[in-house]
């Protein structure tokens, strides 16, 4: 299997990721590659059932009028995940690694109506992408680029199903902006405007960093959040119990659940919006748990992570945002098992 847009790996390159050792057996040596299959469905029949994807690009936040680096965080997370041991409590018998959805044939641009067109084709890529992978059953985990491609899971798994969606996001920002041209800050504005979501909960938002016009639109669309500054400032509410109401939210909602996670909702994290002023990993690696054991997730979504945005540089950056997101990819397979 080869699909359209996406560079495939093979056993000889997953490897080259990988540290041997002697008597210990890692992730990357025993994972599924999709290329070694006809199609998803045989992926399906083969036990497999969590697809992991990349999208190394950086389009959308610079779109969005933000940072760069978003592109390296998938490679960030190959070198991190495919290293994790194999063991009773983690297998990589039902999960599947596909590639990278192909970016970097888009011209690297300062012009922001090129860049929003640049993320209008990278949402048609990705689309083509993940479409036969819910057709199939199958889970994906996309990993890497901006916040912007919420956009293609939410609509793909919504045209796939014949219904809207559920999301819940952990993200100091609601990407509610105006649909003014795509970009990472208005992925799910869009979406709710097409019709591909009808509920939409924000984890972790930031009240000053969101503008008065997006907030709006959310309470006019009746889309609840729950603020850090209600979490951890004010202390109106714990985390636990803002996620709880989340969950809530989900279930009576009685839609499929999409699992969102914007990696700058985590304090000192590399990304393209970095900030001292959020949750830790480890709360982050709890929301992934809890929130991903419903039956009704579909997929796991986890952006904005930019190496090259770590003070001490970007070797230093792709050693923090990989185990952190190693980690989150983790937590939501053995939850989801």
């Amino acid at each position: 299997m080869n699909p359209a847009h996406v560079r495939t790996l093979d056993k000889a390159r997953v490897l080259d990721h990988v540290h041997a050792r002697p008597g210990e057996t890692k992730l990357g040596q025993r994972i599924h590659l999709a290329s070694d299959y006809a199609d998803w469905h045989a992926v399906k029949a083969a036990g497999g059932s969590v697809v992991l994807l990349g999208m190394p690009e950086q389009s959308g936040p610079r779109a969005n009028c933000g940072k760069g680096g978003a592109h390296l965080g998938w490679q960030a997370f190959l070198s991190a995940f495919l290293n994790l041991q194999e063991n009773a409590l983690l297998s990589a018998q039902s999960l599947v690694l596909l590639g990278e959805v192909i970016c970097d044939d888009l011209p690297y641009s300062d012009d922001l109506g090129q860049l929003r067109e640049q993320v209008d084709e990278l949402d048609r890529r990705l689309l083509q992408v993940l479409a036969p992978i819910f057709a199939a059953g199958l889970i994906p985990v996309v990993i890497g680029g901006g916040h912007n491609n919420a956009y293609g899971l939410i609509r793909a798994c919504s045209e796939h199903l014949a219904e809207p969606m559920a999301v819940c996001n952990l993200d100091p920002h609601a990407d509610f902006r105006q649909p003014e041209g795509r970009h990472s800050g208005n992925a799910f504005r869009y979406a709710y405007e097409q019709g591909y979501l009808s509920h939409y909960t924000v984890v972790g938002l930031h009240e000053q960093k969101n503008s008065a016009e997006a907030l709006q639109a959310l309470q006019y669309a009746g889309f609840p959040w729950f603020s850090i500054q209600q979490i951890q400032w004010r202390r109106e509410l714990t985390f636990s119990e803002a996620l709880e109401q989340a969950q809530q939210y989900l279930k009576g909602a009685a839609r499929p659940v999409g699992l969102e996670l914007d990696m700058d909702a985590i304090s000192d994290m590399p990304t393209s919006a970095i900030t001292s002023a959020g949750v830790q990993l480890d709360d982050a690696i709890y929301y992934v748990h809890r929130l991903s054991q419903a039956n009704s997730v579909q997929y796991l979504h986890l952006a904005e992570a930019a190496p090259e945005r770590h003070p001490a540089g970007e070797a230093a950056g792709l050693r923090v945002t990989g185990q952190a997101l190693a980690e989150l990819v983790s937590a939501f397979i053995k939850a989801r098992a």
